[in-house]
Formats: C-alpha cells, sequence, structure tokens
C-alpha cells in the first residue's frame, strides 16, 4: 500500500478514467487538511512579473540547449 506524502496516512490509488484518485482504507477518496495548505501555498508568477531581461536571458539559454 502507499502512503500519503503529506500526512503518511495508508492510501491505494485507484484508476478513474485518465486519472488515479487516491482512497482511504474505508473506501472514500481521501483528502487531507495538510495536503489542501500545501496545494494553496504555491506561489503563481506571471510572465509580467519578472524582469524582461532575465526572462530574455532564460529563453536564450533554453533555445541554445536545443
Amino acid at each position: 500500500m502507499a502512503k500519503c506524502k503529506f500526512c503518511n496516512k495508508e492510501i491505494t490509488w485507484l484508476k478513474d478514467g485518465r486519472r488515479s484518485k487516491p482512497i482511504d482504507s474505508d473506501g472514500g477518496v481521501h483528502s487531507c487538511d495538510e495536503m489542501k495548505n500545501s496545494l494553496n501555498s504555491m506561489k503563481k508568477i506571471e510572465r509580467t512579473d519578472i524582469d524582461p531581461d532575465i526572462l530574455k536571458e532564460y529563453e536564450n539559454a533554453i533555445n541554445n540547449k536545443k
């Protein structure tokens, strides 16, 4: 059995169409507060928030690798 990486509870993965869902031992869909807090704390950066010179430098580095 697998363990939730957020709360370390035992879970099982069930395939639902193209996605997999974590299932608790009681048969319900696993959803812990630690996971919710982690997903809500992700920082989103818009393209306009980054300095254009730094962005151009990264794009050039990516294009030169190809």
